[in-house]
């Protein structure tokens, strides 16, 4: 097929994260539970994939971009389908003549963690279409049913108007918080799917912000930023991982969503910790959290963070979608498409109030009694997470807080 027949698909995720109240809901069924440990390894990969590039502060929703690839899933076919399925770790999952399953899971898990409406965890998604583009009826039906997504037709030969639409519908979903998400379009360009997820919470345990003082971070045995650190003594969940040489602190939002904390041993290189942070392991921390009074000392942090994730995914075995040869004919029978960008934006800020963004083994863990204070006055990783569910909505590296 000539190139000049290649017609750019372009797939953007953006999300703010606001925590928000929720009720406990029953235990979800195995294979929800699957699909949740499922995407945090693969969250777990993409971040090592983030991280070999750079030593800065990184922060992602990985809920927001499986579910994106889910959708685009029922669009692909043949050796592209292999490797997404493959690349988001869902290969398990998939069962013969069964093509609707992991969509169908997704819906659920979306349904179990929204359950009874006690979260608002406003997880949107849009198909922008161009005006002559004919998308099949059965992926349109199917996209629209699994994830209740908007399609919008768009005149993308008229760059200027289709950026502001664009980017006028993600100022909406993420309500004035994301402004410009995209500033340019090549014309060339057939479809854009984008997926919106926002989020907030207030912590069950609010810092009080009197207490809240300059005090150091060591970034690095060289560099000291000076931080406000704001504090708190109560009972909290803790443990530690020795073989790791890491300490762990959930703090808990209103209601059914946790932060957890993990914290590298003084000394510790936190990159070693890179490599060795797993599904199976965060399962076992959450496992074996124990609860004792502590006094906590962590850095108030804002970041924003954007990520061209087209260049990091077809080293995840994920190639074919980008490419020349990508099967995407559930999507269009007209061929000649492919995704051309895969665009993460995300951005999260800590305070005393909370939080603003848009296992069953336990070898090597020991639980311990912590001593009087946790002080998080050094590179951390953090999780948010679905307790009923384990399901990863964000995560997190902070190495300097100061940097947004």
């Amino acid at each position: 097929m000539a190139l000049h027949k290649m017609m750019g698909f372009t797939l953007i995720l953006t999300q703010m994260c606001f925590l928000i109240p929720i009720i406990q809901a029953q235990l979800p069924s195995a294979t929800i539970s699957d699909l949740s440990f499922k995407n945090m390894d693969f969250a777990m990969n993409l971040y090592r994939k983030i991280s070999s590039y750079h030593d800065k502060n990184i922060f992602f929703s990985p809920l927001s971009i499986s579910t994106s690839f889910a959708a685009l899933l029922m669009a692909s076919d043949g050796v592209t389908r292999e490797e997404l399925l493959k690349g988001l770790n869902l290969e398990q999952l998939e069962i013969a003549n069964q093509p609707e399953l992991v969509p169908k899971l997704f819906q659920l898990l979306h349904e179990n963690i929204t359950r009874n409406g006690s979260l608002t965890l406003d997880q949107a998604m849009a198909l922008f279409v161009h005006q002559q583009f004919e998308v099949e009826k059965e992926f349109e039906s199917q996209i629209k049913m699994f994830f209740d997504a908007d399609i919008q037709p768009v005149d993308f030969s008229d760059t200027k108007a289709s950026v502001r639409f664009i980017n006028n519908y993600v100022r909406q979903k993420t309500e004035d918080k994301v402004i410009e998400l995209i500033s340019s379009l090549d014309d060339m360009t057939q479809l854009m799917l984008i997926n919106t997820i926002f989020f907030q919470g207030g912590w069950q345990m609010p810092f009080n912000p009197n207490f809240t003082a300059s005090a150091p971070f060591y970034i690095n045995n060289y560099n000291i930023a000076q931080v406000p650190m704001m504090l708190r003594e109560d009972k909290f969940y803790t443990m530690e991982d020795i073989p790791l040489g890491a300490k762990v602190l959930k703090l808990p939002y209103k209601e059914g969503v946790s932060m957890l904390i993990l914290l590298p041993n003084k000394g510790m290189d936190y990159t070693v910790v890179d490599d060795e942070i797993t599904a199976s392991r965060f399962l076992r921390w959450i496992s074996k959290l124990q609860k004792t009074k502590i006094e906590v000392v962590m850095p108030k942090f804002k970041m924003e963070q954007s990520y061209s994730l087209h260049k990091l995914l077809p080293d995840m075995g994920m190639a074919s979608v980008f490419s020349n040869s990508a099967n995407l004919t559930k999507l269009s029978k007209d061929g000649g498409i492919k995704v051309s960008e895969v665009l993460h934006k995300a951005v999260i800020e800590v305070d005393e109030t909370g939080t603003t963004a848009a296992a069953t083994t336990t070898i090597g863990i020991t639980s311990y009694s912590l001593p009087r204070t946790f002080t998080i006055n050094r590179p951390f990783f953090f999780f948010i997470y679905h307790e009923d569910t384990n399901c990863l909505l964000f995560m997190g590296r902070v190495i300097d807080p100061t940097k947004n």
